[in-house]
Formats: C-alpha cells, sequence, structure tokens
C-alpha cells in the first residue's frame, strides 16, 4: 500500500520526472500558460507555486535557488524581474488549472496551465 506517498510517477522513472517538471515549469513562466495532461497539471502547480514564492523573497540566494530549476537564463531573468513582484502582495494560488477536453490520439484529459 502506498499510504503517504506524495506526488505521481507519470510513468517515469525519478530523473526524467525532474527534467519533466524543470521543462514545464520553464516553458509555463515563458509562456504564461501551456497545455498538458490533466495529471501532469496537478504535479507541476505545487512545484511552479515554490519557485515563485522563492523569488519573491529577491536577492542572490532566491535567485540561485530558482536556477537550479529554472535553467534558461532569460527565464529566470524574467521571473526574478516581471512575475515575482507581480504576486509580491499575493500569499500564494499563482496558478490556475482549466480543462479543455481530451487528446484526439489517446483519450487523455488535457488542462490548460496558467499564470494568474
Amino acid at each position: 500500500m502506498r499510504h503517504g506517498r506524495r506526488g505521481r510517477k507519470l510513468n517515469r522513472n525519478s530523473s526524467a520526472r525532474t527534467a519533466l517538471a524543470r521543462a514545464q515549469a520553464t516553458a509555463l513562466l515563458r509562456e504564461g500558460r501551456i497545455q498538458t495532461t490533466v495529471a501532469k497539471a496537478k504535479e507541476l502547480r505545487p512545484y511552479v507555486e515554490k519557485i515563485i514564492t522563492t523569488a519573491k523573497a529577491g536577492g542572490l540566494h532566491a535567485r540561485r535557488l530558482c536556477a537550479e530549476d529554472i535553467q534558461d537564463n532569460a527565464v529566470l531573468r524574467k521571473l526574478m524581474d516581471e512575475v515575482a513582484p507581480k504576486y509580491a502582495e499575493r500569499p500564494g494560488g499563482y496558478t490556475r488549472i482549466l480543462k479543455v477536453g481530451v487528446r484526439r490520439g489517446d483519450s487523455a484529459p488535457l488542462a490548460l496551465i496558467e499564470l494568474v
């Protein structure tokens, strides 16, 4: 039994899950919204919100902590200079998940995850 086990495996090993989360977080912060499956969106939400909360602190230490996950310098700059100050007064809930239907090939449920 998997009592108390958090997170979804998403049919990947741990390094692939980490790479997927980093890539999707980078894309979400770059584009503002991305379309993915519902399961991946639900896994991405807390990951991105923790990054934004860390970035809100500002300073070099916060930038380096965010740089562990956001490895694109342009996106990291956008996160620190535009996104984090935008949510300075907001205590959380920076993302929204909207279900948009099913994928044509395999009927996987699709969702749109966007920054509020």
